[in-house]
């Protein structure tokens, strides 16, 4: 199969991916089940993976890896989770897509992974500090497609409160082409649009973090999930 990233793009990972950190393991989940977009998903994260040994990818199937899959709470193939990589530990730090990140949406791939490298989410300090104190479960779907320009700021948002409370908070950057139904059960018609705990809030567009901040805040107290 032709290679995704050309030499140009791999030379500008090499010089992003100068600055990791620590290690980085990226979890890809595929199907042999009617998943068009997995085998072309799993070759493009073998291809970044490649670029610097300090990010590691490993392979699974989301039906024979269920145990694997259902521990890192993902449903959807293709599904990739960026986790912390501490000798043998694997942290989550629930930052997921469903769906291939191409397009404007591989630059979110690639700072993901910066992100987890320096183990830093970089929101401002009231915002950390709410976001540690949840005890209530926040599951966060950004809809996205690859040729918006906007939904890279949109996810990357997502995905970096989830860093500040993984026990709580997971988000998830959803392909809405590749995932028509989900994206139809949550009426969305524009992208990026985020969606918290399955409708209990919703917001449109690549806002900034206090609004989003604002919106968890609102669908919370209307919305209450018991867990564990």
């Amino acid at each position: 199969m032709e290679k995704f990233l050309d030499q140009k793009v791999i030379k500008q990972i090499e010089e992003a991916f100068s600055e990791l950190q620590e290690p980085v393991q990226v979890l890809y989940f595929g199907s042999q089940d009617q998943c068009d977009a997995c085998a072309e998903t799993q070759q493009l994260l073998e291809e970044v993976s490649a670029v610097n040994d300090k990010v590691e990818l490993n392979v699974y199937d989301l039906q024979a890896n269920r145990d694997i899959a259902e521990k890192f709470n993902v449903t959807n193939a293709p599904g990739i989770v960026i986790a912390a990589k501490n000798d043998a530990d694997v942290k989550n730090f629930g930052i997921q897509f469903s769906g291939t990140p191409s397009g404007y949406e591989f630059s979110t791939l690639i700072n993901d992974i910066m992100a987890v490298s320096r183990r830093d989410s970089g929101l401002t300090e009231t915002t950390r500090a709410f976001l540690k104190q949840l005890d209530q479960p926040v599951h966060l779907q950004v809809f996205v497609t690859p040729s918006c320009p906007y939904c890279p700021r949109a996810v990357l948002l997502a995905h970096q409160m989830a860093m500040e409370n993984p026990r709580m908070i997971r988000a998830e950057g959803v392909e809405a082409t590749q995932f028509p139904e989900l994206a139809n059960r949550f009426n969305v018609r524009g992208v990026p649009q985020t969606v918290i705990n399955s409708g209990a809030g919703i917001v449109v567009g690549a806002v900034p973090e206090q609004n989003l901040l604002a919106e968890i805040r609102r669908a919370l107290q209307n919305y209450r999930v018991p867990h564990n």
